[in-house]
């Protein structure tokens, strides 16, 4: 579970990274990037919540 939050913290930070770029100087690939990373963080916080239920049940 450790390394599973650690991945979505390096996913989120990609993601901001590349958001920002967009936003600030409308940089086209880096909205691609951060779309892409979106999904990621979309199926990592899934695989999370299915994480965190299996502890809960313990």
């Amino acid at each position: 579970m450790e390394s599973l939050v650690q991945s979505i913290n390096a996913t989120f930070e990609a993601f901001c990274k590349d958001a920002t770029l967009q936003v600030e100087k409308n940089n086209k690939a880096a909205g691609t990037r951060a779309r892409k990373a979106s999904l990621e963080l979309e199926k990592l916080m899934k695989a999370f919540r299915k994480a965190s239920l299996e502890c809960a049940k313990k």
